[in-house]
């Protein structure tokens, strides 16, 4: 059978709640494979609320639908804080990536708590944002950033990154709304452990079932590459 866009593949999947350092609930999903543990967990941070985003923004929702399956990963998406999907609506409001420092401490102490292993985090436009503010945490293991427009990540964070050392990995599309592949080779020249790819005709929302590949293959590569590149069928 082909994978496609709507494809969704046997796994333990089980609502979640986090619960912030500054007391809100926000709700979640945890994916993992359906008959054995887990080798590595994708830490999912979504793109912009106000313009969209969500837990099921489309790239993540298929890495749940496929990624167990096929790359023995688990994969933790939630709504930070003022956002709704099918799943819920999590408490608080959206604050422009400050209060959402929270957020992100909260899904990785669940990662931490459920000794979910390996912990990579995966960010999307303004959930690169947060990963460069917010998730240098000795749990994690690296980062892998899609479509970072590196608005609000400032110069400042690029450095406490690299001082973080590790692995980061920025997938840029061609055709970025806002950070294009040979400026963002400039900007994260500051990171010596970066790594740049640019994605040829890939646009900003990754629209379009060959670049979803592209992204979730470049996530397993990384991630658990015993399992790259992943299958087209099952």
């Amino acid at each position: 059978m082909e994978i496609r866009a709507a494809s969704v593949l046997p796994a333990r999947r089980e609502p979640i709640e986090l619960h912030t350092g500054d007391g809100l609930t926000l709700v979640g999903e945890l994916a993992q494979p359906l008959d054995r543990p887990p080798v590595a967990t994708l830490v999912t941070l979504h793109p912009l609320p106000t313009h969209g985003g969500f837990m099921d923004s489309h790239v993540y929702k298929k890495a749940a639908n496929r990624l167990p399956a096929l790359a023995d990963l688990a994969v933790l998406r939630f709504n930070t804080r003022g956002t709704s999907s099918d799943r819920g609506t999590s408490e608080g409001a959206f604050d422009g990536g400050e209060g959402e420092r929270f957020d992100v401490a909260a899904a990785l102490e669940y990662a931490e708590f459920h000794d979910l292993p390996h912990v990579w985090v995966v960010g999307w436009s303004f959930g690169t944002e947060l990963t460069l503010k917010w998730a240098h945490d000795p749990l994690v293991e690296g980062a892998i950033l899609l479509s970072p427009p590196l608005h609000r990540a400032t110069d400042a964070d690029l450095d406490a990154w690299a001082r973080f050392g590790r692995p980061l990995v920025a997938l840029v599309p061609e055709f970025d709304d806002y950070l294009r592949p040979e400026e963002a080779r400039g900007r994260f020249a500051r990171v010596p452990q970066a790594e740049v790819i640019g994605v040829d005709g890939a646009k900003h929302l990754w629209v379009g079932e060959p670049y979803v590949r592209i992204a979730l293959n470049e996530i397993v590569k990384r991630v658990n590459p015993v399992a790259w590149p992943l299958p087209t069928e099952v």
